[in-house]
Order: C-alpha cells, then sequence, then structure tokens
C-alpha cells in the first residue's frame, strides 16, 4: 500500500518538474534582456530539478539513491546560482549598466 501510494505522489512532482521546466525554457526565449532570461531560467529550472528529484526519490530502492540525487540537486543549486551571478556581471560590463 505505501509503495502505490508513493508511486501516485511521484507523477505530480514529476509533472510540477517539467511544467517548471518548459516555463524556464519559455522566459529564456521570451523575456527581453539579459537580467529577466537568467532569473527566469535559475529560478524555474532550479524549482524544476528539485521537484524532479523529490518525485524520483519516491521511487528510489535505497537511501543512498535519494542521497545521490540529493547531493547532485544541490551541487545545480550552487553552480547554477554562481553562473548566474558571472554572466549578470558580465552583461553589466558589456553594456554599462549601473
Amino acid at each position: 500500500m505505501p509503495e502505490t501510494f508513493l508511486l501516485w505522489l511521484s507523477w505530480p512532482l514529476l509533472i510540477g518538474g517539467l511544467l517548471f521546466f518548459a516555463a524556464g525554457s519559455l522566459g529564456l526565449l521570451r523575456f527581453p534582456d539579459v537580467y529577466s532570461r537568467l532569473h527566469a531560467l535559475t529560478k524555474a529550472d532550479t524549482l524544476g530539478l528539485g521537484l524532479v528529484v523529490a518525485g524520483l526519490s519516491c521511487r528510489a530502492d535505497s537511501l543512498l539513491e535519494v542521497g545521490q540525487m540529493l547531493v547532485i540537486w544541490l551541487l545545480v543549486l550552487a553552480s547554477g546560482a554562481t553562473a548566474c551571478q558571472l554572466l549578470a556581471r558580465q552583461a553589466r560590463e558589456e553594456h554599462g549598466d549601473d
């Protein structure tokens, strides 16, 4: 019974993650300036990956798999924030925005 519940719980999480990935990609394509695009992409993709990790954790066979997914998510959080900061700084230097 708990396995069936976790299976059903994983679907909304996975679909929600997919929707956030799609929203981030759409924001990257549609927003007018580099700062809005970076914001949409990093926020939506970070939350999307978190939901996918939560959904896959419900289906995982062991705590080791869950731990590995959480470590990957934390690394993506750190690297995404760092990359976004560097790209925004470079854009500001190139365009002269203060």
